[in-house]
């Protein structure tokens, strides 16, 4: 019997650790058959990653997924000129292996929709041809997560970007968003019926479950209070609220807390610069990208995990990937963000203290309410919001409903 074939097209795909590696897996593990289009590994730093160029390889089998790659212009040096060779070359170079795909015997084709939107252009034109039912699974909401990110003024640019994005959006039969707000906007631009709108959260891997004692990082930060924060580092962070937070507590006299900083991304240098420039040095300590199997590692020997975006009414509607791996990890969150993720941790989650965005005097607050509980009180938080994860965020729950929502007809 034939096992049931998804096209998955995303720019992004293993070995960069994106969740789209977990859902692949799964649909594996689950008996579907699983081909993806994606691009040459080169995120976040814009390095192609070792065993890579631009003459390939082109073709591998990952853990029983048949992976295409084309060619993309890395980001190199993550200048505003780079990524924009990054966003627009996978859109156009992808367009040639429509050809190759509209032969390919596929029940659904499923697009993991990052940033830019035109990732999806060459699963969207395929599915059209071929009258393949296409599911999106929209994680940036274009043009607004432009705008969270690049102030975009020309009233002619922002139409373009505008109706470029919506046609993505009009041209899919279903869509799969993070948030009720998100859902409301998506069913407003695309013009598709409630039951073919769903929301589903991401899923984490079942690694940032595991509640390891690392005790080489328990040597290296003995002393203080250890908020650590482990991402991608980008101006959305808002990394200044973080900065000025960690001044703000220095300047009430507490001098113990350490903040672990466990990533990379195109703010990363310039945060650096700000932290010299501030003199929180000996506070701060950047661990760069790490393989996301050691993610675990750090947060256990977190006293709470710490998180800020940007002031969007976009990414009000949002909740970061973080945000749940966070809250499996069964520690405490303290976190500047607003809209969806307040409801998530605070009233739902219970599992840490959420205050405005760029408010660095209400997260320092928080922060100082977090160190002045005692060890019992944190853990009690961070079982709290593990409890939740497991009866309601777990892996094989979350992508269960994804693949049901895929396949039904």
């Amino acid at each position: 019997m034939r096992k049931e074939k998804i096209l998955v097209v995303c720019q992004h795909f293993w070995p960069e650790g994106f969740r789209l590696n977990d859902i692949a897996a799964f649909f594996v593990e689950n008996g579907l058959d699983v081909e993806v289009l994606c691009g040459l590994p080169n995120y976040p730093k814009g390095e192609l990653f070792p065993g890579y160029s631009l003459k390939g390889p082109f073709r591998e089998n990952h853990d029983g997924v048949d992976v295409h790659r084309t060619l993309e212009v890395p980001r190199r040096g993550n200048t505003s000129a780079s990524i924009f060779l990054n966003y627009i070359s996978f859109p156009f170079f992808s367009l040639f292996h429509v050809p190759r795909m509209l032969f390919g015997k596929y029940d659904r084709i499923f697009l993991y929709q990052l940033s830019p939107v035109m990732m999806s252009l060459a699963g969207i034109l395929v599915g059209k041809i071929r009258r393949i039912e296409t599911t999106m699974y929209v994680l940036d909401l274009w043009p607004e997560n432009l705008y969270s990110v690049i102030n975009v003024k020309n009233k002619f640019l922002r139409r373009i970007l505008e109706k470029v994005s919506h046609w993505h959006y009009r041209n899919v039969d279903k869509i799969v968003v993070l948030s009720d707000l998100m859902k409301d906007r998506l069913a407003s631009v695309s013009g598709l019926p409630a039951d073919k709108i769903t929301v589903i959260p991401q899923a984490c891997e079942k690694l940032y479950e595991e509640q390891i004692v690392d005790d080489s990082l328990a040597s290296r930060f003995a002393d203080g209070f250890k908020v650590v924060f482990a991402g991608n580092i980008s101006p959305a962070q808002s990394f200044d609220t973080i900065l000025e937070a960690a001044q703000l507590i220095r300047g009430e006299g507490i001098e113990d807390v350490q903040w672990v900083i466990v990533g990379d991304g195109m703010s990363r240098s310039a945060v650096e610069a700000k932290v010299r420039e501030l003199g929180l040095s000996d506070s701060f300590h950047f661990e760069g990208q790490r393989p996301v199997e050691e993610v675990p590692r750090y947060t256990g020997i977190a006293d709470a995990l710490v998180g800020c975006l940007v002031t969007s009414d976009l990414l009000e509607a949002t909740i970061p990937a973080k945000v749940l791996s966070y809250i499996a990890s069964g520690k405490p969150l303290v976190l500047a963000m607003d809209g969806e993720v307040r409801k998530l941790v605070m009233d739902e989650a219970r599992c840490g203290l959420v205050g405005p965005t760029e408010d660095a005097q209400d997260l320092a607050n928080n922060v100082v309410k977090l160190y002045n509980m005692t060890s019992v009180e944190r853990a009690a938080l961070g079982e709290s919001g593990r409890a939740y994860h497991f009866a309601n965020l777990e892996r094989n729950i979350v992508l269960g409903k994804l693949k049901n929502f895929i396949l039904e007809a």
